[in-house]
Formats: C-alpha cells, sequence, structure tokens
C-alpha cells in the first residue's frame, strides 16, 4: 500500500480525511499512483491532473521523500520509501500570488 497525503481542498472533494492508501502493482511509478488515486476517488478525475493529456495540473506539485517529482516522467519508478508506505507520497496545492 501506498500512503498518500492530499491537501484539503482535495480531501474534501473525495470526502475523506487524513492520510489514504492505494495499492499499486510494483513497481510503483509516478504514473500508476495517479492512475490508482483517481481510479479509488473519481471525484479526482480531472483536479490532478488533466483529463486528455494526463499532463499534471499548473497548481498541483508532487512530493516523494523530501523530492519533488512535479516534472519527473509519469513511467519514473518511485523511491523503496514510498512504494513500502514507509514514507508518504505528497500531493500538494502550490501556492501563487504576491
Amino acid at each position: 500500500m501506498i500512503r498518500v497525503v492530499l491537501p484539503f481542498h482535495l480531501r474534501n472533494l473525495a470526502q475523506v480525511e487524513g492520510e489514504v492508501s492505494v495499492e499499486v502493482a510494483r513497481p510503483a511509478t509516478l504514473g500508476s499512483v495517479l492512475d490508482a488515486i483517481e481510479a479509488r476517488f473519481p471525484a479526482l478525475r480531472g483536479t490532478i491532473r488533466e483529463h486528455a493529456t494526463l499532463k499534471r495540473r499548473s497548481f498541483v506539485r508532487y512530493f516523494a521523500c523530501k523530492e519533488d517529482w512535479s516534472f519527473a516522467p509519469l513511467d519514473k519508478e518511485l523511491p523503496e520509501a514510498i512504494s513500502t508506505g514507509a514514507e508518504p507520497f505528497l500531493i500538494v496545492g502550490a501556492m501563487a500570488g504576491g
């Protein structure tokens, strides 16, 4: 199981509290985790990444083991600590403005 931390507004859409877990076949990749999240929580489809292109939404960032994975290819394998559930995969709502 992969642990996922969602920002407050996405937890509201998914109607969950706190951290969630998704089942992903190994090796876990960025794309397989995002696919699993959208499959388990259909209300999140189109909020984390675009429907048609599957590109990351502009104000959403991904973090794994304190590293920014926002621009990583979807087929990139996640670190072992994420795959084993030792560390959570973070989806963060980015801030903008001045």
